[in-house]
């Protein structure tokens, strides 16, 4: 059973059939929502950044020189870790419309409408991912807008889980997100970049009443709780 962890703000943990950990935008440390066991996972295999702000990448190198995990993300970015002490054959560059094959898993890289940097520096253009992992296709938005991509993508890849912001302010609110979520069809819808800190006002369930009004109850939305592996919920469906 592929195994899916909230592990709050916009951090996510997959766990694939065979045991591969992938990591999504690392930020646990200083993270209020991480519960305490997931602040420093001992078990990291591949880390996926969808972009470099401080609340998505910060405890990337660490966590990398701790577990010998593979950092996947856009060309800029990658460079500009590598000064910063990542070890060169634990970076894995690409860009958006590439798709890397690791065996165990793919990662095609997508477009977000955000912004992007690594410790003041510009750090190449912000990003999402589509894993295709264990028969399911996994949609991790990142930090984005709503934009007309995502009808594209749903047509393309047909994600059987999109994993969406709402916290308003920085990226797209509940509103934006549902309507999104209608765009993308996806058969679950997890909100994501919300609660962390005052300014990140988007509601879980608003935005569960609203995917519901929009799809007519086609998308089922899961809000877990932080560090809850909801990975059941969709190897039953």
């Amino acid at each position: 059973m592929i195994s899916v962890r909230w592990l709050g703000h916009s951090t996510f943990l997959i766990i694939t059939k065979s045991g591969k950990h992938i990591l999504i935008d690392p930020f646990l440390q200083d993270n209020p929502v991480t519960p305490e066991t997931w602040r420093s996972p001992d078990e990291v295999d591949y880390i996926l950044l969808t972009h470099g702000h401080d609340d998505h990448a910060a405890d990337t190198i660490p966590l990398a020189k701790k577990t010998g995990a593979q950092v996947v993300s856009i060309v800029e970015l990658s460079a500009l870790l590598k000064k910063d002490g990542l070890p060169g054959d634990q970076a894995v560059e690409m860009n958006k419309g590439g798709t890397v094959d690791f065996g165990d898993f793919k990662a095609t890289m997508t477009t977000a409408n955000h912004s992007s940097s690594w410790k003041g520096q510009y750090a190449g253009d912000p990003a999402g991912f589509i894993i295709h992992v264990d028969g399911f296709r996994i949609y991790h938005t990142g930090d984005t807008n709503i934009m007309p991509d995502f009808e594209l993508y749903g047509k393309l890849f047909k994600p059987d889980l999109a994993i969406l912001p709402i916290g308003d302010h920085y990226t797209m609110g509940h509103d934006d997100a549902a309507l999104a979520v209608q765009m993308i069809h996806p058969q679950f819808a997890v909100p994501m970049h919300y609660g962390t800190m005052p300014v990140l006002t988007g509601s879980p369930e608003t935005f569960r009443e609203l995917v519901d009004k929009h799809t007519r109850g086609k998308t089922k939305v899961i809000v877990p709780d932080a560090g809850e592996d909801f990975g059941g919920i969709l190897a039953k469906n």
